[in-house]
């Protein structure tokens, strides 16, 4: 999720909208072929594995929650994590996805890494975030090799949250037809808009990393080409999910809730009330977008919630549904 420090960030980036810096050209990405470099299974059908991206050149790890039945064939859904890239929160972590898909004919596949990236091919490499080229490696490298490996149908399904939860918007307008469903919980969809331009630079200045990286400086045509709120007509024909709390206190933001830490529950309401607060704006704009453009979409408004992963987990469990009807279909 985006965290504390980015929750101060992201309020005092939107109301300031911030400027951003002009860096570099276009750097092109050999997609070559990603390769598994270690592999160790651990309990609950679990299995750890480091996969070589050559897009990066880095050993990204990958964990892979096997399907119910590991010998017939299964479809995939990818969980991507937050800002924090799994580092700071993750999936496996602080929700019950292990227990949740013990009994479902799926292969989960959650990529750890890519922290402050919004997972995207960047333009030019960074002086501390390095070389990021997430959307390759999610959508040309990493299926293959998922596939291969866990006898994959070559159906697919792609959710994210926060940050995350614009990006699975992008992947899938970047690679048509490779991903069946997407689910976007509390996300910001709308990039290229002075708002949502101040979002994504926060998001990425609290990595330390620079957006104008990414896609140039304000006015540069990458903001729009990357936007999902502009190019929605893409979408027809995939399965949306799209959710969102208002930042108002709900049934999660207790000690139980925030897994009996003090601290994580103060965080929850002092900033992860301001950021869902963000998200909702950004859900409902999305929302009047698709239904202006006539677009099937399953959204959940809660009237109550922060930026936190027990609402997570449960957008997770709402959305299963959607994602294996759209996985099993003919």
């Amino acid at each position: 999720m985006f965290g504390r420090a980015v929750g101060a960030r992201v309020v005092v980036a939107v109301l300031g909208l911030v400027a951003g810096a002009v860096v570099g050209g276009p750097v092109a990405a050999d997609p070559g072929h990603a390769r598994i470099e270690d592999q160790r299974v651990e309990p609950d059908r679990t299995i750890d594995m480091g996969v070589y991206s050559p897009a990066m050149d880095i050993v990204t790890r990958v964990r892979v929650l096997r399907a119910a039945d590991p010998e017939a064939p299964a479809p995939t859904l990818y969980l991507l994590n937050g800002v924090g890239g799994g580092s700071d929160g993750n999936w496996l972590d602080r929700t019950d996805v292990v227990e949740f898909f013990k009994d479902k004919q799926v292969n989960v596949v959650i990529p750890f890494g890519g922290a402050g990236s919004y997972f995207a091919d960047w333009r030019t490499d960074d002086p501390v975030l390095g070389k990021q080229r997430w959307t390759t490696f999610l959508t040309k490298e990493l299926p293959p090799v998922i596939d291969a490996e866990f006898d994959g149908t070559g159906a697919n399904a792609i959710a994210g949250l926060s940050m995350a939860g614009t990006s699975v918007f992008q992947l899938a307008l970047a690679e048509p037809g490779l991903y069946r469903a997407i689910g976007s919980y509390s996300g910001c969809v709308r990039t290229s808009d002075p708002r949502g331009q101040a979002i994504v630079r926060t998001v990425v200045g609290s990595r330390l990393g620079n957006a104008a990286n990414m896609w140039g400086p304000p006015t540069d045509p990458e903001w729009s080409a990357n936007d999902p709120y502009l190019h929605a007509e893409s979408l027809r024909g995939t399965e949306v999910y799209i959710s969102s709390g208002t930042g108002l206190p709900g049934p999660y933001d207790t000690i139980a809730g925030a897994q009996g830490s003090v601290l994580q529950l103060t965080q929850q309401l002092l900033f992860g009330s301001s950021l869902e607060a963000i998200t909702h704006v950004c859900t409902q704009q999305l929302r009047d977008r698709l239904q202006t453009l006539g677009i099937p979409a399953t959204i959940d408004m809660r009237p109550y919630g922060t930026h936190s992963w027990g609402y997570w987990e449960e957008d997770m469990h709402k959305s299963w549904p959607v994602f294996e009807a759209a996985l099993n279909r003919a």
